[in-house]
């Protein structure tokens, strides 16, 4: 007989090991036991939505390897879903862990069906923005029915997670009025909630009938990625009362989901400077019950658009070694334009020597393993052995090969200077 159950959760509060709990026990540094303790507890979650079919399960939280996602999808001005495809794809090229779509334009669904038919990786969206594109109506005509069916369309299209700005209510609103900031709200989601409770003078849908949310994600198993309407866009904004005020409802709403055998991941900022990121993943987690924390960046420093995919990464490895799970890629073109796909590739690269970098700090086992072996290439002017080890041996490669030196078992910046090769046989 087939055991029962409802979401990774129920399972493993169940004690049944699951398909996609084996999957992420064959990648991760964690016990069974620990791995089903931590699920139970909610201190992991493992987006798992009961229609994508194709998925390769991967789990987020406590003790496990920080994650990376990658944002894409089509706008009014460029709308082209095989560029965003081609995206998709690259992001499984260069082992991103999860692809959101943020498409707000053309037949969104049309291409959410196609990411989970073709996409391994576990795929998020953000419905409220959705609900616009797909109504074709303004924000204030939007009705109750209108935001929760396309939560429903979004989980039966197969979604594993979906980011819900449940924690964005009246009260919280009224924060944000009286602690006025440098950039108010820049979260899409949060905007949009925000100007539909401004004129319709109702409170968030979300927050008012989180248990009808609940009944929607139990019976998909998609996992709630509680969104950050009020993260800080701004240095300036940062840890204010109204980021603060959001971040406590969303314990709540944690706790209630948790009692339906719910997962969930808790989103957090933004644009943050570096000596605030330690005490912003500790307040996250005391205040979120110990549920795994997604970050945008943190971007340490509002000055360096264009660059922006390094400011991220900085606040990233900073982030992940004080408790972050999930990293939020940030592209060399954020607040500029739509990335290309040569700005996804720096996106992911920066993204994932930023996990990477946390992991080392944070312990996890065997995290170092290809470090040693990198040092011990280096050590011995293994060239081969280097691009073996390097995150991108493509780029690595290029660069020795548009440089070649006289002496092949140096590079060009030393030549016969080269500090290894001279002491290495004295050694």
């Amino acid at each position: 007989m087939k055991e029962s159950y409802t979401t990774q959760m129920d399972a493993a509060r169940k004690g049944i090991l699951t398909p996609q709990m084996k999957e992420v026990l064959e990648n991760e540094p964690i016990s069974q036991p620990d791995l089903m303790e931590k699920l139970a507890e909610g201190r992991i979650v493992i987006p798992a939505n009961r229609n994508h079919l194709c998925l390769k399960a991967a789990g987020v939280g406590a003790g496990l390897k920080t994650k990376i996602n990658v944002n894409l999808g089509v706008s009014k001005d460029v709308c082209s879903f095989d560029a965003e495809m081609n995206k998709a794809k690259l992001a499984l090229e260069y082992k991103a862990d999860a692809v959101m779509d943020l498409s707000v334009s053309g037949d969104t669904e049309g291409f959410r069906k196609r990411l989970v038919e073709e996409i391994p990786v576990m795929i998020g969206t953000v419905p409220i923005y959705d609900t616009l594109t797909r109504t074709g109506k303004p924000a204030e005509e939007i009705t109750i029915e209108d935001w929760f069916k396309t939560v429903e369309i979004h989980a039966l299209n197969g979604i594993d997670f979906i980011t819900i700005h449940a924690g964005l209510n009246r009260k919280c609103a009224a924060s944000l009025k009286t602690n006025r900031r440098l950039c108010g709200i820049v979260s899409r989601g949060g905007a949009i909630l925000f100007e539909w409770m401004e004129k319709t003078g109702n409170e968030n849908p979300f927050y008012e009938h989180f248990d009808r949310l609940l009944d929607i994600c139990e019976v998909y198993d998609v996992c709630i990625s509680l969104g950050d309407g009020l993260r800080p866009g701004a240095i300036k904004d940062s840890t204010d009362a109204p980021q603060i005020e959001e971040l406590i409802t969303l314990g709540e709403l944690t706790r209630r989901a948790w009692e339906r055998n719910v997962q969930v991941m808790i989103e957090g900022p933004g644009h943050v400077p570096l000596h605030e990121i330690e005490m912003n993943m500790k307040l996250q987690k005391k205040l979120c019950h110990n549920a795994p924390f997604y970050v945008l960046g943190p971007l340490v420093t509002d000055i360096a658009p264009g660059y922006d995919h390094i400011t991220s990464a900085i606040g990233g490895a900073l982030a992940a070694m004080h408790g972050a799970d999930f990293l939020c890629y940030v592209t060399p073109a954020e607040h500029l334009r739509l990335p290309t796909a040569d700005d996804v590739k720096e996106g992911i690269m920066a993204s994932r020597i930023a996990a990477h970098a946390g992991d080392l700090a944070k312990g996890i086992k065997d995290a170092d393993t290809i470090d040693h072996k990198m040092s011990r290439a280096r050590g011995e002017l293994d060239w081969e052995g280097q691009f073996d080890c390097a995150i991108d041996p493509e780029k690595a490669r290029e660069y020795r090969k548009s440089s070649e030196p006289a002496e092949k078992d140096v590079c060009t910046m030393c030549g016969d200077f080269c500090a290894v090769k001279r002491v290495g046989d004295l050694l």
